[in-house]
């Protein structure tokens, strides 16, 4: 399992935008860049923070069928 590198000016700028309902969040970047890594990141503090999983969705386009 590789070492996830914590990356605190890009998790802040996440919760900078939680609780705007209005406002779709998209990480975009270069393949390999830590994308995914990101989101499990955000999750984590998320959880941390109150937030049930329930509450929480996450879809990866490249699993093929799987579906939430």
């Amino acid at each position: 399992m590789q070492e996830i590198i914590e990356r605190p000016r890009y998790l802040e700028t996440l919760l900078s935008w939680q609780g705007k309902a209005d406002t779709i969040k998209i990480i975009t970047g270069i393949r390999r860049c830590g994308k995914s890594s990101m989101f499990k990141i955000f999750q984590k503090r998320l959880l941390d923070n109150g937030v049930l999983p329930s509450q929480i969705h996450s879809i990866n386009f490249e699993d093929g069928d799987k579906r939430p």
